[in-house]
């Protein structure tokens, strides 16, 4: 009985050490963040209300030229956007890019060049009692 009793307090102290080294392992992260965006919005403004919308382009299609009234970040989500505010380079978006403009700068293209349909989800920074969210322009 004395030999039993070893070998049970023996097999305990073994799930105690297992169990210790077991715990001692790193844990995965269960959240992981990667940035995406870092957009400096103009000191002055002040977000009382964002609309968020997904917006969906059909393939070849172009957006007029236009600005947006409030600053604007977005995320594209599934296919590709060519986009480019007026006097910088081009930049190609695709699903999982993000992008900004900044109030009243003009977007001369925001066209999807695939032949898929292109989305994305903008959301516009309103102040207080600024409705608009974007304006076509003629040129």
């Amino acid at each position: 009985m004395k030999k039993a009793g070893m070998m049970f307090l023996f097999a305990i102290f073994i799930c105690v050490v297992i169990n210790a080294q077991e715990t001692a392992k790193p844990v995965p992260s269960s959240v992981i963040r990667k940035e995406l965006l870092k957009a400096t919005i103009d000191s002055g403004k002040s977000v009382s209300t964002v609309e968020i919308k997904e917006v969906t382009l059909e393939p070849g299609y172009k957006i007029p030229l236009h600005l947006h009234p409030c600053p604007t970040v977005g995320l594209v989500t599934e296919g590709s956007i060519a986009f480019q505010i007026e006097g910088k380079p081009v930049q190609y978006l695709k699903a999982g890019d993000a992008f900004y403009e900044p109030a009243d700068a003009r977007v001369t293209r925001f066209d999807n060049e695939g032949n898929t349909p292109a989305k994305f989800v903008v959301f516009y920074l309103l102040g207080k009692d600024e409705k608009e969210v974007i304006r076509i322009l003629a040129k």
